[in-house]
C-alpha cells in the first residue's frame, strides 16, 4: 500500500503542534436524533491466512445496505442524522486505484445521506473479527504496526469530509477502542488520531471517546480541557446496560450462556426467574447442549447471572443512574449536554427458534433509554437499521417496526 507521507507525518506531529493552538470558535455539529448503518461498509471478504488482502469488491455482495427509499422513510420518520461506521481495512489492504474506488464510494454514501437531508457522523470501525486488520493491530498502541497507516487514513477522510460542509458531517476516528478505563496509552492515541485530524480539516467537527470499549465507565476518566486543542468536539459513550436483557441470545458475546439466554423481561418485574430459565433450558435443548447434560455448567452460570438479574429488579431508575454519571460527567468537564453522543442503544430482537426477547420488552426497554437520554439532553443513535438489533421487521421486507419507531419517539412515515 502506498500512504501521503506529508499525511503520516501530520498524524504523528499534528497533536504536538496543536497542542499549542487555541480552542476554535467553530460549534460543532448539532445532533439530535440518529440511527447507525451498519454494514454499509462492513462484512468483509478477506483471505484467509497467511494473506492479509481481500477479495474485490471487499464487501459481501449480499449484505443489506440502505436505498434511497429507506433513507427517505428514516428522514420523514424523524431522524435527523445517520452514523455510517467504515470498516477500516479493505481499504487500507488496497492497491491505489482500489483505494480510492473504496473512498469515492464512503464519500458517495455520505453524500447520499446528506442528499436527503440528514448530518452524517462517519465513524471508522475496526473489525476485531478478521485475522489481520484488527484494531490491535491499527491502534493497540503508538507502535502498532497499522498505526501510521491508520492515521493516514484519518486525515484523508477528513480532507474529503470537510468539502461536503463541516457543517453537516462530522469524523469519528475510532470504535469501541479496547484500552482500559483511563488508560494514559488510550490518551495519547486518542491525540495522535484527533489531530492528524485536525490537521487536515481545521473546522471539522470530531468525535471523542473513553476508552473501554466507549463505554460510560471509559468516558468518566476523560478530560475534556485536555482535548480542547481539538475543537470543535463532540464525545461520545454506548449504552446496553443491562447486557442481559439488550444481548440475549447474541452468539458473538464471549461468555458462553447468552446464545441460549432468552425471555429475559424489561423491566424484570414484568417476569420471573423460573419462567426465564425454563426457557432457557428449552433454548439450549435445540442448541443440543441440554441443560442436564453438555450444557450443564453452562446452565448452572446462566441460573446465577439472571437470578442476579431478577434480584436487582433493574427498571428505568436503573438506566438513569447509568445516565447520571454521563451528565454528571459533562457538568464536571464543562461540556454541554447537546455535545454528548450517546452513539449506540438498542436491544436485541429475535433469537433463533425462540424469540430472544418479546416485542413489547424490547420496546419498553429503547424507550426507557431514549427518553431517560433526552432527559439530560443528550443526542442519541440507536443500533441498528439492520440486523438483529435493527429497526426493520426483517431485512428483506425492510418494513419499519412500528413498535421501534414509537418507542424512539418517532412516526411512521406515510
Amino acid at each position: 500500500m502506498s500512504f501521503s507521507r506529508r499525511a503520516v507525518l501530520a498524524g504523528g506531529v499534528g497533536a504536538t503542534l496543536l497542542g499549542a493552538r487555541p480552542a476554535q470558535a467553530v460549534q460543532p455539529l448539532v445532533l439530535r436524533r440518529g440511527i447507525n448503518l451498519w454494514p454499509w461498509f462492513s462484512l468483509t471478504r478477506e483471505f484467509p491466512a497467511p494473506r492479509t488482502d481481500y477479495d474485490w469488491p471487499p464487501f459481501q455482495l449480499d449484505r443489506p445496505v440502505p436505498t434511497a427509499r429507506d433513507l427517505s422513510r428514516l428522514r420523514r420518520a424523524g431522524f435527523d442524522f445517520v452514523r455510517i461506521p467504515v470498516d477500516p481495512g479493505p481499504i487500507l489492504a488496497a492497491a491505489p486505484r482500489e483505494r480510492a474506488i473504496l473512498l469515492d464510494q464512503v464519500m458517495a454514501a455520505v453524500a447520499s445521506a446528506l442528499g436527503q437531508g440528514f448530518a452524517v457522523v462517519l465513524n471508522l470501525h475496526a473489525n476485531a473479527a478478521t485475522h489481520h486488520w484488527t484494531p490491535a493491530r491499527l491502534f493497540g498502541s503508538e507502535a502498532a504496526p497499522g498505526f501510521p497507516g491508520y492515521l493516514a487514513l484519518i486525515a484523508e477522510l477528513a480532507r474529503r469530509l470537510v468539502r461536503l460542509g463541516p457543517d453537516r458531517v462530522a469524523l469519528e476516528p475510532v470504535n469501541e477502542p479496547f484500552q482500559a478505563c483511563g488508560a494514559t496509552e488510550w490518551d495519547r492515541l486518542q491525540r495522535r488520531m484527533l489531530g492528524a485530524a485536525r490537521s487536515a480539516a481545521p473546522d471539522l467537527t470530531l468525535v471523542a471517546t473513553g476508552a473501554c470499549g466507549s463505554m460510560i465507565a471509559g468516558l468518566e476518566p476523560l478530560k475534556a480541557s485536555a482535548l480542547a486543542a481539538f475543537e470543535p468536539l463532540l464525545f461520545t459513550f454506548h449504552f446496553y446496560e443491562p447486557y442481559l436483557f439488550s444481548h440475549q441470545g447474541a452468539k458473538w458475546m464471549s461468555e458462553p450462556f447468552y446464545p441460549a439466554l432468552n425471555a429475559v423481561p424489561w423491566p424484570a418485574s414484568r417476569g420471573t426467574l423460573e419462567t426465564t430459565l425454563a426457557a432457557v433450558r428449552a433454548r439450549m435443548m435445540e442448541l443440543g447442549q441440554p441443560a442436564s447434560g453438555s450444557g450443564a455448567a453452562t446452565y448452572r452460570e446462566t441460573e446465577r447471572v439472571l437470578k442476579e438479574y431478577f434480584d436487582a429488579r433493574p427498571d428505568r431508575p436503573f438506566i438513569e443512574g447509568y445516565l447520571r454519571q454521563v451528565g454528571a460527567w459533562a457538568q464536571r468537564e464543562s461540556v454541554a449536554p447537546g455535545r454528548v453522543l450517546m452513539g449506540e442503544f438498542g436491544a436485541v430482537r429475535t433469537g433463533a427458534g425462540i424469540a430472544a426477547s418479546a416485542p413489547a420488552d424490547r420496546a419498553r426497554y429503547v424507550r426507557d433509554v431514549r427518553t431517560s437520554a433526552e432527559a439530560l439532553g443528550f443526542p442519541w443513535a440507536f443500533w441498528n437499521l439492520f440486523d438483529s438489533l435493527g429497526l426493520l421487521v426483517d431485512d428483506v421486507s425492510r418494513q419499519l417496526d412500528p413498535a421501534m419507531i414509537e418507542a424512539l419517539g418517532l412516526k411512521m412515515p406515510g
